[in-house]
């Protein structure tokens, strides 16, 4: 399976993770968000790295990177909750999403990655596309503030950073199901001191249902981590980051046909879509 191939159902799985976190928000907090996820996430990439043979041979430089990406999981999946709650979904996700160009340039300018004008066009399609999909200025929570936007813009922005980090991993040691199962334990731990910070009873919800979407949204983010680094094993970061990007729009799809979101599709929409389409053939093409 090509790494394009693999990157588009990585955002499948990304844009489940959504819908179900959203879900589990109606009823509890982002910290329960965070927490239930990130264990579903150990979980099965835990039972995936049983499945394909247990702990390989690998170098401790790249275990030291995906320690690394996984405290910033940590952080990043903290930071997308609170922007699903604090802001929406229709608000979040382009800001989240913003990452293609993060990656991009970290990809060009420190590992000498190199982008046809097609590539580079196809992510600014890609992005824009995603914009003008969620982008929905008259629908927002009643808590809304301007500065709220900032939670899903830093997110946007380490999502950016880690992709270079997974590719220059996966170049030391090629072991993806063990460092996504590496990735997801330290996330797991990392999000304990800030639990007991903030104090567990007071942040923490549980919820029956949204426990059974968060735990959904944690199974689907391991699916997608998993297919992001098999795609990096063969493709660059600047092919595979913007097509995993196209989560939202898959995510407006599973909304209408799954939940029965109603929801207007406009030309402004259809433009969108178009753009998402266009943007990943011709990255797809122009790599």
């Amino acid at each position: 399976m090509s790494s394009e191939v693999t990157a588009l159902l990585a955002s499948i799985s990304f844009a489940l993770f959504a819908v179900y976190g959203w879900l589990g928000l109606r009823h509890s907090t982002p910290l329960t968000a965070t927490v239930i996820s990130l264990a579903a996430r150990t979980i099965t990439l835990g039972i995936a790295l049983v499945l394909f043979g247990g702990v390989p041979d690998f170098a401790k430089r790249a275990l030291v990177v995906f320690i690394i990406l996984g405290l910033m999981q940590t952080v990043i999946s903290l930071l997308t909750f609170m922007g699903l709650q604090k802001i929406g979904t229709s608000r979040s996700q382009p800001l989240r999403n913003s990452y293609p160009l993060w990656s991009t340039v970290i990809a060009i300018a420190l590992m000498g990655e190199r982008a046809s004008a097609a590539v580079l066009l196809g992510t600014l399609l890609v992005v824009a596309g995603v914009v003008i999909i969620s982008w929905k200025p008259e629908v927002a929570p009643p808590s809304y503030r301007w500065w709220h936007v900032v939670y899903s813009m830093v997110a946007g922005f380490l999502a950016g950073v880690a992709f270079p980090l997974r590719r220059y991993g996966l170049t030391i040691t090629n072991e993806p199901v063990f460092f996504s199962f590496v990735v997801a334990i330290v996330s797991l731990l990392g999000a304990v001191p800030y639990t007991l910070w903030t104090g567990g009873e007071r942040k923490l919800i549980w919820h029956r249902r949204a426990v059974i979407d968060f735990f959904l949204s944690g199974f689907f983010e391991a699916l997608g981590a998993l297919l992001t680094l098999i795609a990096l094993t063969t493709g660059r970061v600047v092919i595979v980051s913007p097509i995993v990007a196209t989560t939202p729009l898959f995510s407006l799809m599973i909304s209408l046909i799954f939940l029965r979101v109603k929801e207007r599709i406009t030309t402004v929409t259809v433009l969108g879509t178009m753009a998402v389409v266009v943007g990943t053939i011709a990255i797809t093409l122009g790599r």
